[in-house]
């Protein structure tokens, strides 16, 4: 059986899924909470809403912690790896390794693989990331201080606004778009 729960961040509403070998998946925070539940349900519509247990309550802690700008790198939370390929689960473990703040390159995953000509493959792989935050895929950019993709809600500005938190340097500014006229929000968000 999944379970999933939704918490608040300093950014949104966000939700974890977890089994019984670690988190299955994260939701990037949304605006509001029923926005998350709606998206994260889509994802896993067989999921159960329950109490969390001690390691959710302490992967919650931990995003909360990093997306308030405190430096936290996850790497205590379980993932269950074993839902994904091997290349992926190899590219993930790479990932995990990054510190908040810092970044590598899809090339320099790829080498760390033994094989540079597998950074498409690396940026595939971070594509379908099922853990966004505790699998900072955010930290993966491309050559030459370029930001590369982004598959999450909010593409590119969303990663721009993660690493931002984070404090780290981004050579290439975001993309700028006009955003539709809203009622001002209490919280920011990662979509405004």
């Amino acid at each position: 059986m999944t379970s999933y729960i939704l918490f608040e961040t300093a950014i949104g509403w966000a939700g974890l899924a977890w089994g019984d070998k670690g988190l299955v998946a994260v939701h990037l925070p949304e605006p509001a909470p029923e926005t998350a539940r709606r998206s994260f349900l889509r994802r896993f519509p067989d999921a159960v809403e329950g109490p969390p247990t001690p390691m959710v309550e302490a992967a919650i802690a931990g995003i909360r912690e990093l997306l308030a700008g405190e430096p936290n790198d996850l790497l205590d939370v379980p993932i269950d790896i074993a839902r994904v390929p091997e290349f992926n689960a190899r590219v993930y473990e790479i990932a995990r390794a990054i510190p908040p703040g810092e970044t590598l390159t899809y090339g320099e995953i790829a080498v760390k693989l033994g094989d540079r000509l597998l950074a498409r493959d690396v940026g595939a792989a971070l594509g379908k990331n099922p853990w966004p935050i505790v699998v900072p895929c955010h930290r993966v950019t491309a050559a030459g201080g370029k930001l590369g993709g982004f598959s999450a809600r909010g593409g590119v500005n969303t990663k721009v606004k993660l690493l931002a938190i984070e404090g780290a340097r981004v050579l290439e500014p975001a993309p700028v778009k006009t955003p539709p006229a809203k009622a001002a929000s209490a919280q920011p968000s990662l979509f405004d």
